[in-house]
């Protein structure tokens, strides 16, 4: 099978707006997380990483006739297409787009009626992003919970192997709204501080708004750039929101992913976990790294910086993971004190320098759904 390289990168967040940016603030341990005083969203005080509102989208009109979720991705795919030379009019390079609830927050602003309900579709918003670009192909939309991010990728990457494409855009974006966060609210898993994923004191979630887009392309040219080795999919159908108490189903996924990749777990030097700071999601990670014998392995979490950013989660992880390697760092994981799940794992808790060549990103969602990938140096 062809080579898949990750060629050019994006993070748009409120911690920063290009990837260099945003890797730089890690370095200085600085969180977009913060206490948010916002009734409209919500009566009660909450954390979150959330855009300030003055913010102003790829151009100065700030792209009128397009929604923030669409602004997001539009302005993330400007800045990870220039100076490629990927030409998004070949018809060898498909645009991916993943998210968990796109234009839902529409709901909370207009009339529910036909007309909303098809603005509403992540069809019609792929299909405005993809006309903005001109893209040749038609877009292909991923929408699986909490693993969205990770899944595109793990398309592009399949798709550019079977020969299909030679090159793939791949991004994705959510909004925090009201209706995003009374969700979680609902069943009581928003930290009422921020959180401290793996920690003993941890009490939940904070969410995120954010965008994040890879390029990804088989061409020989770029080879010096991380390769994406081999990515694994599978389901629990635990429960619609709690995943796996064993941990025996991300265990699955982790292990294709290895498989694909032809690496054994003793080969990675790196892990970044989804690590969402929720009771069950952590214990359940716990579970999964010991059952694969990745137990020793040093991982983190980055949900203390950024919150969770649902259908962008993924994309941003991996995209911090890349330039981890290339710059052989490992981001603590901000929050983090005392173990706090019962399986042995070793959670990095400080900034620290190591030689990282292979390395995993996992993610669970909503649904029972668990993803893997193995990125490698060449």
């Amino acid at each position: 099978m062809k080579d898949v390289f990750v060629i050019a990168d994006n993070i748009l967040s409120p911690v920063g707006t290009t990837t260099t940016g945003n890797f730089e603030q890690l370095k200085q341990l600085n969180s977009g997380v913060k206490k948010q005083t916002d009734n409209a969203m919500s009566e009660a005080p909450f954390y979150a990483s959330l855009f300030n509102g003055t913010e102003i989208f790829l151009t100065q009109d700030g792209l009128p006739g397009f929604t923030k979720f669409e602004k997001l991705l539009i302005t993330s795919i400007d800045d990870v297409v220039q100076n490629t030379g990927i030409l998004v009019t070949d018809k060898k390079t498909v645009l991916i787009i993943s998210t968990t609830k796109g234009n839902i927050s529409l709901l909370e602003t207009e009339d529910n009626n036909i007309d909303l309900q098809n603005r509403m579709a992540l069809h019609t918003s792929a299909s405005l992003v993809a006309g903005y670009f001109n893209f040749f192909n038609k877009p292909i939309v991923i929408s699986n919970a909490c693993i969205s991010g990770l899944l595109a990728i793990i398309t592009g990457m399949r798709l550019i192997q079977s020969g299909q494409y030679d090159n793939a855009v791949i991004t994705g974006a959510d909004v925090i709204s009201k209706f995003v966060l009374s969700g979680f609210q609902s069943f009581q898993a928003i930290s009422d501080e921020a959180c401290k994923p793996f920690d003993s004191d941890r009490k939940g979630i904070n969410l995120g708004e954010a965008a994040g887009s890879v390029i990804l392309s088989s061409n020989k040219k770029f080879a010096a750039e991380i390769k994406l080795s081999g990515g694994g999919v599978s389901n629990d159908a635990n429960h619609i929101s709690g995943p796996s108490r064993t941990g025996e189903e991300l265990s699955v996924a982790i292990k294709k992913a290895l498989s694909n990749a032809a690496v054994s777990a003793d080969a990675i030097d790196f892990i970044s976990a989804h690590g969402t700071a929720t009771l069950y999601n952590d214990e359940m990670e716990a579970k999964a790294l010991n059952i694969c014998g990745l137990e020793k392995v040093p991982v983190n979490s980055l949900k203390g910086y950024y919150g969770h950013t649902l259908g962008a989660a993924g994309l941003i992880e991996s995209i911090i993971t890349a330039h981890s390697m290339k710059e052989n760092l490992l981001i603590p994981t901000r929050g983090f004190r005392e173990t706090g799940v019962s399986q042995p794992i070793n959670i990095c808790s400080t900034l620290q320098t190591a030689s990282l060549n292979k390395c995993l990103k996992t993610a669970s969602g909503f649904g029972g759904c668990n993803a893997a990938l193995v990125l490698s140096k060449n």
